[in-house]
Formats: structure tokens, C-alpha cells, sequence
């Protein structure tokens, strides 16, 4: 495989991860941080001190702030940003993007105040020209930057963008598999992150493995229904971008979300919970917009529902429990 100039916009820690991973492979990365001094001292001291303390950076991945610069001659793209701050990110790469380059990027969530999927967001911006490709699915970046074996899942608008980018991932102990199903790669990512607050408030709460395996089966149906609704394929949500995501959100410690919950349902306010994680939480913003989606889509969601109404309207944790266990009596499968 012949070496490639990639730039990864987003240091923090998936950012950074990517890019040591694909360094790892032997390509030619360089790291955008927004904030002038934070590039400074990644590139002094050969560590992202702030998010993955003990990985020193490949030597051949540099960090600067000077944006323009970093992507005015790359062969790849891949944008890591908070999902909040795509579409900002998208219009300063305008000058930047051809369908040489195409666009990837490692971001979940969906568009604030739209509901809309990412891709959506990046067609509006490039038109039908550019190929897209998003890198998704069970990975905890602490894990990925020390080279314990992953594997996730690159959905892509192009076949060939697709396997392209697989192939730039693939490699020591990091597994990268493609599929077509944009739509179903990009739920399962955002909407993982909503339900991982749920199991980490039961868990915060003392409820039990019973409830956090219901939690997360009942939790993969939600995300299904909505799936079926706006199109994506179901073996997308039971692979590695679905299920797998899922999982692994719901029951790791390392996951943002689900510590979000446990320190919710432990009675810690919001405002603690953030404050205590130091970092992005997306499934607080991803909430009001799986929220919006469901009902522009009229399927029911009620887990994600009742982590919507516990972070925006002040529902108790333990009253979300009860109203979801009694709920009426219902056929498992549909």
C-alpha cells in the first residue's frame, strides 16, 4: 500500500487515535488542534497530554492550529470533530474538498437543531461529486492508541472510497470492514450514545445486570425501528456500527455517555456529571435530536425518550425506570 498525506481535523482523544493508528500504518498524518497552544505542546512534548497521556505520537504525526495549511495538499481528509461542530468545520474545508480527496469522517451525532444525519450535512455542502465515508463502530480510543486489537466498520457513498479508506485503517491489530449503509452506519453510532446514558443511570441507581441487559436489548429494537423508518439495512444495526457500538457503550467505563449516566443516577446534577467527565459528552445533544427524528419519523422510542425528558425537562431517574417497566403489555418482535 503506498504511503498517504492525511490530515485528521480534531485532536482530541478519537482524533488522535486515528491519527496514531494511521501513522502506525505508515502514512504521512497530520493533526489539526483548534487551539494554538494545545498544538504547540502535542508537537513539543510528542504526547496529547490532555486525552491520552501515556501514547507517545508516531513520529510521523505532527500537530500544528494552522488549518489551511494542514489541508491545502492532503490526499485524505478525515474529520474528528464534536458532531456540534461538523457543518462549522465542513465550510472552512470548502476550498479543500474535491472528489480526489473526498471526505471522511469519525464524528457521531447529528446535525443541532435539524436531527439531520451527517451525511445529509456534507451533501448540502459538496453536492453529489464528493464520495463520503464514515469511520464507525466499537472503539474506545485509549484502546485504539495502545494497539489493542478493534475493529469497526467504514460506511461509504463510493465502493472504491469505501475500501480506500479501509485500507488505509487496516492493520496492526486494527480491523476495518466497509458496507454501502450510510444511513444505518451513522444511527447506530449516534443513538448509542443516548441508550448508554440509560444503562449507566440503571447502573448508577443499583439495578442490576437484568436491567442493563434489558436496557440494551430493548434499546437495539429502538434503534431499529428508526432504521427501518428512514432506510438503513438491519444487518448494519446487529454489526459492528449497531450492536457492537452499542455494547460496548453501554457496559465500558471508559465510555463519556455511560458515565454521564452512572453519575446521574447517582445523584449528581448535569452540570456535575460534565464537569467531572472534562470532555464532550455527545449523547447529551444527541438526545434532543433522536428525539426530533422519532417523531418527524412517528416511531416510538420510549428509552431514549426518558433520558430526553431526565436531561431536558428534570424527569427523575428512578421515575424513568418505573414508567418504562410499566409500560403495557406488548409482542416482543413486530
Amino acid at each position: 500500500m503506498s504511503v498517504a498525506r492525511i490530515t485528521v481535523l480534531g485532536a482530541g482523544s478519537w482524533g488522535t487515535a486515528l491519527g496514531i493508528q494511521l501513522a502506525r500504518m505508515g502514512h504521512e498524518v497530520r493533526l489539526w488542534a483548534r487551539d494554538a497552544g494545545q498544538a504547540a505542546a502535542i508537537e513539543s512534548e510528542r504526547l496529547n497530554r490532555r486525552y491520552l497521556p501515556d501514547n507517545p505520537l508516531p513520529d510521523n504525526l505532527h500537530c500544528s492550529s494552522d488549518f489551511d495549511r494542514l489541508c491545502r495538499d492532503a490526499e485524505r481528509i478525515l474529520v474528528v470533530t464534536p458532531s456540534h461542530a461538523f457543518a462549522e468545520t465542513l465550510d472552512r474545508l470548502a476550498a479543500h474538498i474535491s472528489p480526489a480527496t473526498g471526505l471522511a469522517w469519525a464524528s457521531k451525532g447529528f446535525e443541532p437543531g435539524t436531527g439531520r444525519l451527517l451525511h445529509e450535512v456534507a451533501r448540502d455542502r459538496f453536492g453529489q461529486d464528493i464520495p463520503l465515508a464514515l469511520v464507525t463502530g466499537p472503539s474506545f480510543a485509549r484502546e485504539v492508541a495502545a494497539g489493542l486489537p478493534t475493529a469497526v466498520t467504514v460506511a461509504a457513498s463510493d465502493a472504491a472510497f469505501g475500501q480506500a479508506w479501509a485500507a488505509l485503517l487496516h492493520g496492526c491489530s486494527f480491523r476495518a470492514y466497509y458496507t454501502a449503509d450510510l444511513v444505518g452506519a451513522e444511527l447506530g453510532g449516534a443513538i448509542k450514545n443516548v441508550l448508554a446514558v440509560a444503562c449507566g443511570m440503571a447502573d448508577g441507581l443499583g439495578l442490576g445486570h437484568n436491567t442493563r441487559a434489558a436496557q440494551i436489548t430493548r434499546g437495539l429494537a429502538e434503534m431499529m425501528r428508526l432504521g427501518r423508518a428512514l432506510g438503513a439495512d438491519d444487518h448494519t444495526l446487529m454489526g459492528l456500527a449497531g450492536i457492537g457500538d452499542l455494547v460496548l457503550t453501554c457496559t465500558g467505563d471508559l465510555s463519556r455517555n455511560r458515565r454521564l449516566g452512572l453519575a446521574l443516577g447517582q445523584g449528581r446534577t448535569l452540570e456535575e456529571a460534565v464537569a467531572e467527565i472534562g470532555q464532550v459528552v455527545e449523547g447529551i445533544k444527541t438526545a434532543e435530536e433522536v428525539m426530533r427524528l422519532a417523531k418527524r419519523a412517528g416511531v416510538e422510542m420510549p428509552i431514549s425518550e426518558q433520558v430526553h425528558g431526565i436531561l431536558y425537562r428534570g424527569w427523575s431517574a428512578r421515575k424513568g425506570v418505573q414508567v418504562l417497566m410499566e409500560r403495557d403489555l406488548k409482542r416482543e418482535t413486530e
